[in-house]
């Protein structure tokens, strides 16, 4: 029996951290797959952005996400991964996605967050110190253990 090949959508995700090493996270819609959790800032690569450099897409999604902040991205290597499952009934095609999330290190230099109307509030935490499965799930939850687990 052959084995089907799995599709990902990819998505690019960015620790932003203040001076004090907080992070940057996103609080999602009520009618979204993250509905009582955190995010964080980033998103999905557009079809016409193939080619383009990933810090690039993060700065767009940054600015889609967070207006207009200063940042530097630490390095244009990953830090940590994750996965997330999509379910039919939030995809616009009706289908499930699968979404890997690539994520990356930045460091927040000044300005001020206007989140966008993809999140409804947005707060800076110390991952460290917070219970990490009471702001996070799914591949975002993943992706925060990594990372923390190299530091």
């Amino acid at each position: 029996m052959k084995k089907e090949k799995d599709f990902y959508q990819v998505s690019l995700k960015v620790f932003l951290k203040n001076n004090k090493g907080e992070v940057l996270i996103l609080k999602g819609i009520n009618s979204g797959t993250f509905a009582g959790f955190y995010d964080l800032p980033g998103g999905r690569i557009n079809t016409d952005e193939f080619k383009v450099d990933f810090n690039e897409i993060l700065k767009r999604e940054i600015k889609e996400e967070v207006g207009k902040v200063n940042f530097h991205i630490n390095s244009n290597k990953p830090v940590a991964f994750g996965r997330h499952l999509i379910p039919a009934s939030f995809s616009d095609e009706g289908r499930e996605k699968r979404v890997l999330y690539l994520f990356f290190e930045a460091e927040f230099s000044d300005g001020n967050v206007i989140i966008s109307d993809e999140h409804t509030d947005h707060k800076w935490v110390n991952l460290k110190e917070i219970d990490q499965k009471q702001y996070f799930k799914s591949g975002i939850l993943e992706g925060v253990k990594m990372y923390l687990e190299s530091r």
